[in-house]
């Protein structure tokens, strides 16, 4: 895989540059009920409370992965007007890789994305969920402007939860409407009834993205 040019790769934006991104302080978080959480899900195959890997409670038991969910992937839950990408993995790690692998997977089918090239890129928060927003951004505006670079594979080299930092790289190729599909456009990541659940069995994060 050839390695994306240093200027294209480095997503550190000037005040110059027009990028849409939702400000921390203009959104609330949210968090859902387990009634919500239940509404949102389809085949029950869910995570306990967040922070929480004894938790033995009815929620906690009704959202514990079935035994043919895989070790980790994603899926797109039903929203109004928006979609929630949930994700899973063995590790916080995982479970962001795989978040982004389904964002992209929203917008093209990524079986037809060759991993060609190798993008790179950073991300930091102030805790794991602007993290996790952040994340998701950074790649949302690489796919938004040139070189318009979607991934089938997120690989984070670095994950530092202490501080709150990812260095990571994607691995796929320009987007390309001739070879690509054209899926549902991405605008924008949201706050809205985000959810990081940590457990015994691994990690589930809930994301809606705006379409």
């Amino acid at each position: 895989m050839s390695q994306v040019d240093d200027n294209e790769a480095d997503i550190q934006i000037s005040p110059n540059n027009k990028r849409r991104k939702t400000k921390e302080e203009d959104v609330e978080l949210s968090t859902k009920s387990a009634d919500e959480t239940r509404d949102g899900i389809r085949d029950g195959t869910r995570e306990s409370v967040r922070d929480n890997p004894e938790d033995t409670s009815e929620e906690g038991e009704y959202l514990r992965p079935g035994p043919h969910r895989t070790p980790r992937g994603y899926e797109y839950c039903d929203h109004t007007a928006d979609v929630q990408i949930h994700s899973w993995g063995k590790t916080l790690g995982a479970a962001f890789e795989e978040c982004c692998t389904g964002m992209f997977g929203y917008m093209t089918d990524i079986t037809t994305v060759h991993a060609q090239d190798t993008f790179a890129l950073s991300a930091e928060g102030h805790d794991i969920e602007s993290l996790l927003f952040n994340f998701l951004d950074e790649w949302l505006y690489a796919f938004s402007v040139e070189p318009y670079f979607i991934a089938n594979e997120i690989n984070i080299l670095e994950f530092d939860e202490d501080n709150y930092r990812i260095r990571c790289e994607g691995y796929g190729e320009p987007f390309n409407l001739d070879k690509h599909p054209q899926g549902t456009e991405v605008k924008a990541i949201t706050y809205s009834a985000m959810q990081v659940h940590r457990h015994e069995w691994g990690v589930d994060l809930f994301v809606i993205v705006d379409i």
